[in-house]
């Protein structure tokens, strides 16, 4: 980013000369002869930061510095005042003021002061900017991502979505396969009826095909009423199979005749009832192999899988991991009434490159686990599970010893780069600096 510094001050030869070294640091700089036309400046929307004299004719700095922080939060303001105001500036400092300078300044004090407020403004537009992407892609429920390998599932969803075929979503467990039925339905124009979901691998045999087709009073022991299944209370609707690898024969044949010909009885009667269900299923097993093997209907496997959605595992869409780890620190920081606004860049490598096992669902478990240890307002390495922070697996680099920190620099970025297939953005996203920031040092590392 090339940042706007605002310089306010009615001495000309300090203001172009703030002017000429700004300049020469590469920003962009807009001047002001007084607090009025500084604030009116503000006003046009391209401020990085402002450095404001304290005493001025008209609007004071203090004036200045009170609109800027109240009115557009997030712009640093740096305040510059004589020897016989320090009072003045501390009070300024309280106030919200970044730092302070006195007169006659310190250019090299002056930059560097500069330097970091301008990092932690590039921080705040960047966690913004992330918070705005975030709420771009909920436009599939839940779902968050914006790598090529999840917008092949969005664009499957979309596409399947307003149609009456049944759903076959498969992938590990903890992707997120019911978060994709959920966007099924929801952009279905069944979405304003029943959505049934039924975890097929939490109920035993006897009692799933009960809750599948329902039962007439008596049918066994303990049935003291008639009970309505699930399928009946989707009709209309749209039914999610969850784990449907883990159903048995028997009821796999009862579930074929629905999916063939909408009809079906209740366990222990005699009547046929007719449904319009749509059929979502979902399973962490390879089917075609259960079919080879005998475990599972070869007749109702291409009755399910009409339509295949592979979601992909989370090692597989890591492009994701920034856009899913703010998303779980903000809800689980508001959760735990915290004010944790993101991640520093070593917990973030971490989660990066560890190959998470157990997909998205870990890594929500792990984002809620490191926001309850939390003390600061961002996450560090030390408040991760021991198993993430501790992670030597794969991607990992090992710089020896004995070398200059300038020789681990150069190891560390190549080797960044090679693992990201020479991505640069993706490279410097990882290392938490600019792309332009990284070309610099690729430049200097190729001279050597």
């Amino acid at each position: 980013m090339k940042f706007t510094i605002l310089v306010i001050d009615d001495e000309e030869n300090i203001r172009n000369g703030l002017a000429s070294n700004f300049e020469m640091e590469d920003y962009t700089v807009r001047t002001a002869s007084n607090g009025r036309q500084g604030l009116e400046l503000v006003s046009k929307g391209d401020i990085d930061l402002v450095v404001t004299d304290l005493r001025m004719d008209g609007i004071s700095g203090e004036e200045v510095l009170r609109r800027v922080t109240t009115e557009t939060p997030g712009i640093p303001v740096i305040v510059l005042t004589g020897h016989g105001s320090i009072d003045a500036a501390v009070d300024a400092m309280k106030n919200g003021a970044y730092d302070f300078l006195t007169k006659p300044l310190n250019l090299d004090q002056l930059n560097a002061i500069v330097k970091r407020a301008l990092e932690t403004r590039e921080l705040s537009l960047k966690h913004k900017m992330l918070l705005s992407e975030l709420d771009t892609v909920h436009s599939f429920g839940k779902m968050i991502g914006k790598s090529a390998e999840i917008q092949k599932v969005f664009n499957l969803v979309e596409k399947v979505a307003p149609s009456k075929a049944s759903v076959l979503i498969t992938g590990e467990s903890g992707v997120g396969k019911e978060l994709v039925a959920d966007a099924i339905h929801s952009l279905s124009p069944r979405k304003n009826n029943s959505f049934i979901k039924v975890h097929c691998a939490a109920l035993s045999e006897s009692l799933l095909e009960s809750e599948l087709f329902g039962h007439e009073k008596g049918a066994y022991t303990g049935a003291d009423s008639m009970k309505k299944g699930r399928f009946e209370l989707a009709h209309g609707g749209t039914i999610f199979l969850d784990e449907i690898g883990e159903i048995n024969q028997s009821t796999q044949i009862k579930l074929l005749r629905v999916l063939q010909e909408k009809k079906f009885e209740r366990v222990g009667g005699e009547e046929t009832l007719e449904v319009d269900v749509r059929v979502v299923a979902a399973t962490n097993r390879n089917l075609a192999e259960e079919v080879k093997a005998g475990r599972f209907r070869e007749d109702l496997y291409y009755r399910l899988n009409v339509v295949s959605i592979p979601v992909p595992a989370l090692r597989e869409r890591k492009d994701d991991i920034p856009l899913l780890v703010d998303a779980f620190v903000k809800k689980f920081s508001e959760e735990n009434g915290k004010s944790i606004t993101g991640v520093d860049n070593r917990a973030r490598s971490a989660l990066y490159k560890y190959n998470w096992p157990g997909n998205i669902r870990q890594l929500q478990n792990c984002m809620e686990s490191a926001c309850v240890m939390c003390s600061g307002t961002k996450i560090t390495l030390e408040d991760l599970p021991p198993s993430i922070s501790e992670y030597q697996g794969e991607g990992s680099i090992s710089v020896p010893f004995g070398i200059t920190l300038e020789e681990a620099e150069k190891i560390i970025i190549q080797q960044n780069l090679a693992a990201n297939k020479g991505n640069k953005s993706r490279t410097a996203e990882i290392l938490g600096i600019e792309r332009k920031t990284l070309n610099r040092k690729l430049g200097s590392t190729a001279e050597d």
